[in-house]
This record gives C-alpha cells, sequence and structure tokens, in this order.
C-alpha cells in the first residue's frame, strides 16, 4: 500500500502566501512509548525546549491558534497540552480551545474559520476531514480542504443500552437477541443513536449490529443525537442505544440508565478512533507554527500515557472548563477498569483508551491505510459512491493522499526529538482483524467488502 500511495504526487510543506487562516481540527499525535500497558511510569520524553531558545527554523509564525473539541477523552491530547503547558513550550501560547456543542457545530466552525469567528481546526471523527474537503458535508458542497495531521486516541468508545434491555442477549454478541430486535420492529422499533453520521461511532454501531446479523438501515431506527444528550435521552427512555465515547457509556452507568453492551476495544482492540485535522490554508501558512502545535500534542500524549499521570489527567478534564461532571467517572476506565452495569466487569489496562503507543506500536501516527478504512466503511453504507475503492481503491487513496499529511508528523516527531525507532516507516498498518473475524486488508479493501453479508454497495 504504501508504493500505492507513493504514486501519486505528494503536496508539498510550503508557506503559502496570502492563504487565508481557516478552521482546523487536531488529532493527537504518537509520542515515545511509555510502559503503559503495564502500567509503569517510566517513558521517554521530547527533548526540552525553552521558548526563549527556539531557533529560527522552529520558532512559529504566530502564537495563536483556536481549535474545538467535543468534550469527550479523544480531547484529552489537546486539553493537556495547553493545561501542562506543552503548546506554550514550543511556542505556541495563545492556543484557544474551543468547546463545540455538536460536530455539527465544528464543521460549521471550520467552514468559517477563526478569522471568520469560527476555528482553526481540532478534533474530528473519522472521515470528517475528507469529506469536507470533498464538499460531501458542507453548506453548498463548498469544498474546504484539510489535512489529518495525527491519530489522537485508540479505544475509549462504548455502545451502551438502556437498562430495561438488560439480560435479553444483547451485548457484544447478538444472535441470541435478534428475535427481540425482529419482535420490536414490527411495533416501536429499537432506536439507536449516534453523534454525527458516516463517521467513527455511526461507523462501530453499524458494524456491531451487522456482525450480530441486523441490517443497521433495515431493522433499528438510528439517530443523530450530540454526545451531550445521552444521559437525557437515555433517562427519558427516547434511546435504546447510543455510540459514543467516554465519559458518556460508563456515566450511563454510574447513574443506573443502562449498561455497557460493548466496548470498541472488543468490537476492533487497538482501532483507529479521532484525529487532529486542520484547514489546509492554516497549515501552509503557518507551517512552523503547525509543527509546534503537533509538538505539545505529542508530549501530552506521552504524558496521558503514562498510567501514573491519570488520576491528573481526570480532575483536569472532569473540570468545569472542559467535561463538567465527576472526575471519579473518568478515573476508572483510564485504568482499564470497566464495570459494564450488567454484571460483567473488566480490569485489563490493554482495554483502555491510548494516545501515544499501544500493543501494535504508534497510535498518534496517521497511517493512511486506516483513512482508508473509514472511506471503505463508507463506501460499504451507500455514503460513498463504489468508485472511491474500484480499481483498488485509486480514488480513495487519490484522496487520502491530498489530505493525510503524515509528512509533516514526521517531520514534528524529528524536530522534537522522537527516537528514529518511534517513526513508523510504514503508512500501512497492514491487516487489520474485528471480534467476528472479518479481516481488512488495505492492499485489497474490495475482498473486504466481498466478505461482508450485510453491506448496500453490490461487489
Amino acid at each position: 500500500m504504501t508504493e500505492f500511495f507513493n504514486q501519486f504526487s505528494r503536496r508539498k510543506f510550503i508557506l503559502t502566501a496570502g492563504a487565508s487562516a481557516g478552521a482546523v481540527f487536531l488529532k493527537g499525535c504518537l509520542g515515545n512509548p511509555p510502559d503503559s500497558l503495564t502500567g509503569g511510569s517510566s517513558q521517554s520524553q521530547p527533548t526540552a525546549v525553552s521558548v526563549a531558545n527556539l531557533s529560527p527554523e522552529q520558532k512559529p509564525e504566530t502564537t495563536t491558534v483556536k481549535l474545538g473539541y467535543i468534550p469527550i477523552v479523544e480531547a484529552a491530547p489537546l486539553i493537556i497540552a495547553k493545561e501542562k503547558g506543552f503548546f506554550a513550550k514550543y511556542g505556541m501560547t495563545d492556543v484557544n480551545l474551543s468547546k463545540q456543542a455538536s460536530w455539527g457545530s465544528a464543521r460549521d466552525n471550520v467552514e468559517i474559520g477563526a478569522v471568520g469567528g469560527g476555528i482553526d481546526g481540532g478534533q474530528w471523527q473519522m472521515p470528517m476531514p475528507h469529506l469536507i474537503t470533498e464538499g460531501l458535508i458542507t453548506k453548498g458542497n463548498q469544498k474546504i480542504p484539510m489535512y489529518v495531521l495525527c491519530q489522537l486516541i485508540t479505544h475509549g468508545n462504548g455502545i451502551a443500552i438502556a437498562s430495561k434491555h438488560q439480560g435479553k442477549g444483547i451485548n457484544l454478541q447478538l444472535a441470541s437477541a435478534k428475535s427481540l430486535f425482529t419482535e420490536l420492529k414490527s411495533s416501536t422499533p429499537f432506536t439507536a443513536a449516534f453523534t454525527f453520521p458516516h463517521v467513527n461511532q455511526d461507523l462501530w454501531i453499524r458494524y456491531w449490529l451487522a456482525a450480530g446479523g441486523l441490517d443497521p438501515d433495515a431493522d433499528v431506527k438510528l439517530l443523530t443525537v450530540p454526545a451531550a444528550q445521552t444521559v437525557a435521552n437515555m433517562k427519558t427512555g427516547t434511546m435504546d442505544a447510543f455510540s459514543t465515547g467516554d465519559p458518556w457509556p460508563y456515566r450511563l452507568v454510574k447513574d443506573k440508565i443502562g449498561y455497557v453492551a460493548a466496548l470498541t476495544a472488543e468490537i476492533w482492540k487497538n482501532h483507529p478512533e479521532e484525529y487532529l485535522a486542520m484547514r489546509a490554508d492554516w497549515v501552509d501558512k503557518n507551517p512552523k507554527a503547525t509543527k509546534a502545535i503537533l509538538k505539545g500534542i505529542m508530549e501530552a500524549q506521552q504524558w496521558l500515557d503514562n498510567f501514573n499521570n491519570r488520576k491528573e489527567a481526570a480532575q483536569i478534564l472532569a473540570s468545569r472548563n472542559y467535561f463538567n461532571l465527576p472526575a471519579e467517572i473518568l478515573i476508572d476506565p483510564y485504568q482499564g477498569k470497566y464495570d459494564m452495569g450488567d454484571g460483567r466487569k473488566i480490569d485489563d489496562k490493554s482495554m483502555a483508551a491510548y494516545y501515544w503507543k499501544d500493543e501494535k506500536g504508534s497510535v498518534s501516527y496517521p497511517y493512511k491505510s486506516h483513512d482508508l478504512w473509514f472511506i471503505t466503511e463508507n463506501v460499504r453504507w451507500g455514503f460513498l459512491p463504489k468508485d472511491y475503492i474500484a480499481n483498488n481503491a485509486a480514488k480513495a487513496k487519490e484522496l487520502i493522499n491530498k489530505v493525510n499529511r503524515e509528512d509533516i508528523w514526521k517531520e514534528a516527531a524529528k524536530e522534537a526529538g522522537i527516537a528514529t525507532a518511534d517513526i513508523p516507516t510504514n503508512t500501512s498498518r497492514g491487516v487489520e482483524e474485528f471480534f467476528d473475524g472479518i479481516k481488512f486488508d488495505p492492499e485489497n479493501p474490495e475482498a473486504y467488502l466481498k466478505n461482508l453479508k450485510i453491506k448496500k454497495v453490490s461487489v
């Protein structure tokens, strides 16, 4: 897959005079490998940099950027980079983190950019940056070129089910619950929500349902609801299920409103989650500032993957400035401890959220093979036309090469003193395997689609 991607001409990382600053969504970036899988605290850190000693080559063109975030654990690298001074350390002293009411609001704000009162970038579900670049989810189908810069996190999501369904077989494996869905379909359909269509949390619940033999477009009713409304909607009984990020699934358990049927870590271990992406015009105008932002996020990711820091991280995130909830909602899941609410308990650090490195290697590095999976799933459900994956996904890979700026990630990592061994040399993470045994080979996405029994595309 690397050879295929390299056949396309790369966009050069240059300073573009006169480019207007635009809204940017930042994803989590790679850091040095901690001993986090065992909860240890030993980890290498980027070379210390004093703002006063920044070389002219690394001094950012601007110290100001406005980044959007949604109050879920995927946003932690942005928040920690600001609160612990990692952005400032690399010269970005005026980073404004702007809480977004919903993913739709974030999209609208990145369209207008910070100069228009919006944002320059921030945290995104995938493949929102690609869909915005193509003008597929923007007002008037306006194309707003975006750059994906790094992955923020793996894991940290779950599918929560209303308590009234407990004991009815709605768990990771759905085979014993199919008759329940059929029964509900004839009267009041099973209603499940996610936070934005065609992206991560929509795709997680679709994959889970389809793996259990249920057609998400025919056997259930799917709705888009902002994450912050999760608890309220489940309390009123208007939702049977919700696919969203921590802290909301565990919050439902703590409030005795629901239980967690599946963690995304169970559906796809070490899966790609949300990303840092920015408007391309802002990056082109501010290449050194972009790398400074990335360096701050990289350091925050490493700090987060020291499990000894996670109680402090939970307290920072839970504060009124950010998530505005009790820190205890975050503390246990951050250690890989999940009370699923149905009698099942998980105590496994490998199932916790990771920001820098996991069992498969780099978390922060934006593998192009993962971009391809998100686009392939969009084709699967009829959200994108089949021609994106025709001819070995030539159209999809051309779009990915335009949006995914792994080259900038590598430049920032080298400047930050990241060990060469921690900088991936292959843009593909290779074959991925899901809980139902299905495998995704980025060299042959059409074969993956052929193996899926429930889909909207004919392959």
